[in-house]
């Protein structure tokens, strides 16, 4: 039974297979297609996940699989490998080098270690419980900003925002904040947990989009909930923050 700096190392791997994968379709000329739920995908995200199944049953057979675009296998085992081989589709169809490859490793309700890998920047982040986070292979930590109008705050598409109470909770955060953008994806969790931003608050996320970032947000100091304040599972919204702006973000938005 592999042990935890063991999954660890595998999660870093595999996220590198995965990015590395895709980016060698990045910024050619892909068809785009659409799934049943209106998002891209391509060739690039079948491609990568297949890889990555391809890697996971060949080291780890009796692992569960559960991926973005080609969904569940099962296991004989209770650990899962949760995978999305190109978070931020939209972002990567459109040369916008804010995508990532994610990889968790999950058994029940627990993230064992979780990686993302950011090819098209150049930057990697890994963590697990009780192991730190490591960016690009130097322990890293949120930021210690404390004020709101200091900060910078980040989400990934405001439409996406349909109820008007979250709506209104996003806008009324992000005009009291220093700076607010989009375009963040799985890269507003990266900015988080390396201290370049204080907020990203996300909603509508599947399993494969927002493991891996629990241990990496938590393990950079920062505090990870959903909008009922709960910890991963099942976080289908997530609010990432630092632990200053972690009670002042969470009222803004609603939190109980």
């Amino acid at each position: 039974m592999p042990g935890t700096g063991e999954l660890l190392e595998a999660a870093e791997a595999l996220a590198r297979l995965m990015g590395a994968t895709a980016l060698r379709h990045y910024r050619t000329n892909l068809t785009v297609e659409r799934k049943a739920d209106g998002s891209p995908v391509t060739a690039a995200d079948r491609e990568a996940e297949r890889v990555a199944r391809e890697w996971i049953a060949k080291r780890f057979p009796r692992d569960g699989i559960l991926g973005e675009e080609f969904g569940s296998r099962a296991g004989a085992g209770g650990r899962t490998w949760l995978l999305d081989p190109v978070d931020g589709t939209k972002s990567f169809v459109r040369g916008v080098p804010l995508w990532g490859s994610l990889v968790a490793v999950v058994e029940g309700d627990a993230v064992l270690a979780g990686a993302a890998a950011f090819p098209a920047v150049g930057e990697l982040l890994v963590a697990a419980p009780g192991q730190g986070c490591w960016h690009d292979g130097v322990r890293c930590r949120v930021s210690e900003i404390a004020r709101l109008e200091d900060a910078t705050v980040l989400t990934s598409d405001v439409p996406r925002f349909a109820d008007p109470e979250r709506r209104h909770g996003w806008e009324t955060l992000a005009s009291a904040a220093a700076v607010a953008r989009t375009w963040a994806d799985c890269y507003g969790y990266l900015l988080v947990a390396t201290g370049r931003a204080e907020v990203m608050v996300d909603v509508g996320l599947n399993p494969w989009d927002i493991a891996c970032f629990a241990p990496i947000v938590e393990e950079a100091g920062g505090r990870i909930i959903d909008f009922d304040g709960r910890r991963y599972p099942p976080l289908g919204n997530a609010i990432a923050t630092n632990r200053a702006l972690a009670e002042e973000a969470g009222r803004i938005l609603g939190v109980p």
